[in-house]
């Protein structure tokens, strides 16, 4: 069983991957904390190694959609190129 917050329960399956992006605003918040933790602060990630971190906590097929999430609330940045992407400060202050 995963460490995922008991709020998402119904949206994760028991390994802590979610299987569907949930509706409600404030799930959404705990889910991108959530996603947000597994990334480490302080590393550079390209843009398939984000996708590909992401692929490992969802099973609907849109990590594309959750890169995006998380870049528009703040907790990953990227390069204006999208060279580079990392976890900002934020992520760390939240946990």
């Amino acid at each position: 069983m995963s460490d995922f917050p008991d709020a998402l329960k119904n949206h994760m399956d028991n390994e802590g991957r979610l299987i569907e992006w949930p509706s409600k605003k404030s799930l959404q918040a705990v889910l991108l904390v959530y996603l947000a933790g597994k990334f480490e602060t302080g590393r550079l990630y390209k843009e398939r190694e984000v996708n590909e971190l992401l692929k490992q906590w969802h099973t609907f097929g849109d990590h594309a959609l959750l890169r995006r999430e998380l870049f528009e609330a703040g907790y990953i940045n990227r390069e204006k190129d999208g060279s580079a992407y990392w976890a900002t400060p934020l992520t760390k202050m939240i946990e």
